[in-house]
């Protein structure tokens, strides 16, 4: 990066920073705010970056912030589609394609995902990529957004490790495999037959999965709206949920969250499962993927 791409970075990053209100990314305001809009170290703790490296960012200094980086600003910040490409430009990182692990998300969306704090809640892809999680998400389903490449997609590593299938009892493996293959087939109907992400992904897990390739050729499909899953969480044990979703305009990306299912115990596993909060599941997480970064 030149000089210059430095400085507007910083001046760039600053200019957005002021003008977010706390209460639009669910902070308290608090008393003593002598200046316009978010913190710098808000700004760090929503982006999952240290102080000190943020600072630097804002000084126009320090390391080359990483894709993901930019990806987690981008959120933190609110960032439109626009704001998102010039930042990636101004760091001198390609801009992402619709539909990977960093793809934008519609500020509208976090914005529900925000308000949504007394239920698990996620924003996945049409490749079941998952994009952000609030917190009781990641206490549930493990942290879901720290895979990269074709791994970073959910369906990708149920057909291809089985450590991810823990999630769900064995005995509803067979439904999730059908489920996910008629989901993933109405997703590549919906995006342009020349798309090489979902091409790509057909075509290897056709290669690696006998199971996905028998799926595949019985041509059922029909995209998930809503369901009744049950989960296996590592430390409260089996929760039965709804699952609901609310689509984006294009299709590319969903909101999920998740309810208790009527007549369970689920509403109050949901509620211990608040109470443990993420860093004691952190321990006995059930997902292998790379930690998030904390810096660029």
């Amino acid at each position: 990066m030149s000089a210059a791409k430095y400085a507007e970075l910083g001046t760039f990053l600053r200019s957005r920073r002021e003008r977010i209100r706390p209460a639009d990314v669910g902070l308290p305001a608090g008393p003593r705010r002598r200046v316009p809009g978010l913190r710098r170290e808000e700004v760090a703790q929503l982006a999952g970056a240290s102080v000190d490296y943020y600072n630097e960012l804002e000084r126009g200094a320090g390391s080359q912030p990483s894709e993901q980086m930019i990806a987690s600003l981008a959120r933190a910040l609110r960032l439109s589609a626009d704001e998102r490409d010039y930042l990636y430009r101004l760091a001198d990182r390609p801009v992402p394609v619709q539909g990977g692990p960093a793809s934008h998300v519609h500020p509208g969306m976090l914005d529900l995902l925000e308000r949504m704090s007394s239920t698990p809640a996620q924003v996945i892809t049409d490749l079941h990529v998952t994009l952000v999680q609030n917190p009781l998400a990641v206490a549930l389903l493990g942290n879901q957004s720290g895979y990269r490449g074709p791994r970073a997609s959910f369906v990708h590593r149920w057909f291809t490790e089985p450590e991810a299938r823990k999630l769900y009892p064995e005995a509803d493996h067979a439904y999730q495999s059908r489920s996910f293959v008629a989901d993933l087939r109405a997703a590549a109907a919906r995006r342009d037959a020349k798309d090489a992400e979902v091409g790509s992904m057909i075509r290897t897990l056709c290669g690696v999965s006998p199971e996905f390739a028998a799926l595949w050729a019985d041509h059922e499909v029909a995209f998930r709206r809503e369901d009744r899953k049950r989960l296996v969480h590592p430390v409260i044990g089996l929760i039965e949920v709804n699952c609901l979703n609310l689509f984006s305009e294009d299709g590319r990306q969903r909101l999920l969250w998740f309810t208790p299912a009527v007549g369970t115990d689920s509403a109050g596993l949901l509620e211990l499962l608040a109470v443990l909060g993420t860093q004691e599941v952190s321990a006995a997480t059930r997902t292998a993927g790379s930690s998030p970064r904390r810096q660029g």
